[in-house]
Order: C-alpha cells, then structure tokens, then sequence
C-alpha cells in the first residue's frame, strides 16, 4: 500500500471526504464515478494531525473548506481542545495561498454542517479564485457526522460558532494585540468537549451525541455499529452525488482521496482521534477520476 503523500501528485483538483475509509468508498464509488481506486496510506487518523504533517511548506493552493480545522482566521491548531489537546503549531494561513471559509459562509444552522450542497454552491460562484493559484483543494464535511438525515450536529457546530464569534469580535478590535488570533483563542478554549480517550464508551457517547432521539432506538434495537455504518454509508453516498455534480463542472484532472478514516469498534476504538494509526482511521481511498457514471442514484 502507497502512502497518500497527495502533494506530491498529479492533479488539478483534489476532492477530499472527511472522514471517508476506503473500504465504504470501494463499495459505493462505482455507482458515481469512473476511474482507477488506489488504496492509500495517510499520514494521520483526524484532520488536524493530517493538516499539520500534510501542509509543511508553502503551497499555492486554492482551499475550499467545510472543516474549521482548516481555516483562514489564523487559528493555529494547538489553540484547539477538541476531545484530546493537539499540539501541532499548524495554521493553514502560514501554509495556504487562499483559503476559503466555506464552514463560515455556508452553515447549515439547523444541520450543524456544511452540507455537500452548500459545498457546491460556495466553490461554483468562486472559482474564479482558483485561476490565481497553481492547485484547488475542495474539501466536503462528509462523510463525517453529523449524519445529515439522523440528527442536529452538535461538536462541529461549536468549533464553528465559536470561531465566528472569535472572528467578529476580533474585527472589531483594531488593537493589534488583542486582535483577531487571541480572540479566537480565547473563546475556543472553554467551548470543547473533554472527551476521555481510552474509554470506549465515552468514545461511542461522542457518536451518539450526533443523532436524534428515534436514531438512539435504533442504536438500541440494531446495535451501536450496524446504525451508524448505515448511516455513515448513506452520508458518504449524499456527498458523492454532489462530488458529481460539481465534477462535470471542473476543468481538469480530478483526484478523490480522503483525510483519513473512521471506526466503527475496530480494536476498540469510535470515531477518529489524533495519533491512532489503525487500519480503519488510514486506509483512505486515492481515485484518479475518468468520467460520471451517467445513471448513478439518488438518495
């Protein structure tokens, strides 16, 4: 298995599945598009270790983001707290040509998320931006919960709303010091969950957190893996009816890879977390695009 190394690639644009493992995405893809699947190693099993081990140099990149990790407001990553504390000093403007704050401008406040449409609308009435860097990096929200049909995120919701109150107190503010990065900083840190690592069961309390109450009977009645793979299936095959659509809309050659992946269990472990190099938070697909599948479905 080739390590991800995406920068190190041809492509023009590189579409990116937060949270997307290879073996959903091997059963599902040829439904959408056509092309040759790779799997891949990455570097990291959450977006932040992947950013900061990714991004290391100065990229001319055009980066349309749904995540807040990734962010044009200068917060570098280890101002962050979310379930367990990161320590890489990474910020994408440092790294990033232009970086573009979809999570800000196309918030779906009733889903907690940036839904695959909202992605497409934001990087269609801007590309015009990408014609002054080299590369567009087009990074979707999903798969990754909240599960757009089951529930009302709530932990990516208060990274954002709490980045957005950073940064409109921080505009406000035209002392230097006290400017845009402390603000952040300092409205972050008390918003995010202490999650417990090593404690399975506050590591699926994490993923229920994410679904609605008749989603919980669900969980109790079909079990705890078999709800949320399904789920988890679905949210993969809503982004990739929009990743067609707004394929057909670019020009040139397309790759859709993967920040890293997601558990469901495996050696103990839910979600994704910093540092937990298992096969299903790694092996992420790499498919060179070819063309649409014309038929696909809909959900």
């Amino acid at each position: 298995m080739k390590d991800q190394n995406p920068l190190d690639e041809d492509w023009d644009y590189l579409i990116i599945l937060d949270a997307c493992r290879y073996d959903f995405f091997e059963q599902v893809y040829s439904d959408y598009l056509k092309g040759k699947l790779e799997k891949r190693k990455s570097v990291a099993s959450s977006t932040p270790e992947w950013a900061a081990k990714t991004f290391t140099g100065q990229h001319d990149l055009t980066y349309f983001s749904s995540n807040p990790f990734i962010n044009g407001a200068g917060l570098p990553l280890n101002d962050i707290e979310w379930g367990s504390s990161c320590g890489y000093e990474w910020n994408g403007e440092e790294h990033i040509t232009d970086i573009v704050d979809v999570w800000h401008e196309a918030w779906d406040d009733e889903l907690g998320t940036v839904t695959p449409e909202g992605m497409n609308e934001v990087v269609l009435d801007n590309l015009d931006r990408t014609e002054d860097t080299e590369r567009t990096i087009i990074h979707y929200m999903q798969p990754h919960a909240p599960y757009i049909t089951k529930g009302r995120g709530r932990k990516v919701e208060k990274i954002r709303k709490s980045f957005k109150e950073a940064k409109e107190a921080g505009e406000e503010n035209d002392n230097e010091e006290s400017g845009v990065l402390s603000t952040v900083g300092d409205v972050v840190r008390p918003k995010f969950e202490d999650i417990v690592e090593d404690s399975t069961l506050a590591m699926k309390l994490g993923m229920w957190v994410e679904l609605d109450p008749s989603s919980l009977l669900s969980v109790g009645r079909n079990g705890t893996r078999e709800t949320l793979e399904e789920y988890y299936e679905e949210n993969l095959r809503l982004a990739m009816e929009q990743v067609v659509e707004l394929v057909q809309e670019l020009d040139g050659k397309v790759v859709v890879t993967s920040d890293h992946g997601e558990a469901f269990g495996e050696q103990g472990v839910w979600e994704h977390h910093i540092e937990t190099h298992i096969p299903a938070l790694i092996e992420v697909p790499w498919l060179e695009v070819e063309g649409v599948k014309e038929d696909h479905p809909e959900q």
